[in-house]
């Protein structure tokens, strides 16, 4: 080393310890290799315009690359959305109906099989959370799943079915990220659409994307700014 240093050379950066136990990388490909095609073949490609699938896929990336990005923007869109998931899901395993936003999986004429595979939106949270602990919080993650997250909607609103449209295969995705209202069966009619949709994006930035962007940047490790330098990209 002293020698690299007389010549002015770097000193060969060695790779860090993997901070993602090995076996998580591989369960979780596991889960995305059966998940993918599955999802495919049943809801089609649209079903990745979801906030929570397409954050599958960004995990998919941090789980493997440990580059923080991908896992910080998926936590900030999905912690809280899917808590209130996991409320609605088991209200109706109690055999109330609240909101009905998970009223799919308790669907007879879906596979058990392909409802099961939805149950990541209890666990994905937390795999997230726990992620976003161990390899760190990249502080830009608020504004760019912002700007993906409104292009998500964008093409949910003005690209893919609205609630209450006809399908030939009912699985298909319709009101995609609620863009149209709550209700998959009817739109919403309390307010003009294009209000509503705005409406909406700014309750989920809000109460979603804000109260997640300030926990993470609590509770993770690396209290540091992990913005890139000038000129410096990530692929």
């Amino acid at each position: 080393m002293k020698a690299l240093a007389d010549t002015g050379l770097a000193a060969p950066v060695l790779p860090e310890k993997l901070r993602l136990p090995f076996w998580l990388k591989l369960a979780f490909t596991a889960y995305m290799a059966v998940l993918l095609p599955v999802y495919l073949r049943n809801y089609g490609p649209t079903n990745f315009v979801y906030f929570c699938d397409a954050s599958l896929l960004l995990t998919l990336i941090s789980i493997w690359t440990e580059h923080p990005l991908p896992a910080s923007m998926a936590a900030v869109g999905v912690v809280i959305p899917q808590f209130f998931w996991c409320l609605d899901f088991g209200a109706e395993l109690l055999g109330w109906r609240v909101t009905g936003l998970t009223s799919y999986m308790f669907d007879p004429h879906r596979p058990l099989f392909l409802r099961g595979l939805s149950l990541f939106h209890g666990w994905l949270p937390f795999l997230l959370l726990y992620m976003v602990w161990r390899i760190g919080y990249d502080r830009r993650a608020l504004k760019y799943w912002t700007i993906f997250a409104l292009l998500l909607c964008l093409i949910s609103f003005f690209w893919l079915p609205p609630a209450g449209a006809v399908l030939n295969d009912p699985k298909l995705p319709l009101n995609v990220n609620l863009v149209f209202g709550f209700d998959d069966a009817h739109p919403q009619t309390w307010m003009p659409k294009n209000l509503y949709v705005a409406a909406w994006f700014s309750a989920l930035f809000i109460f979603g994307y804000l109260p997640t962007d300030f926990l993470l940047k609590k509770i993770s490790r690396n209290k540091t700014n992990l913005a890139v330098p000038s000129g410096v990209r990530f692929t």
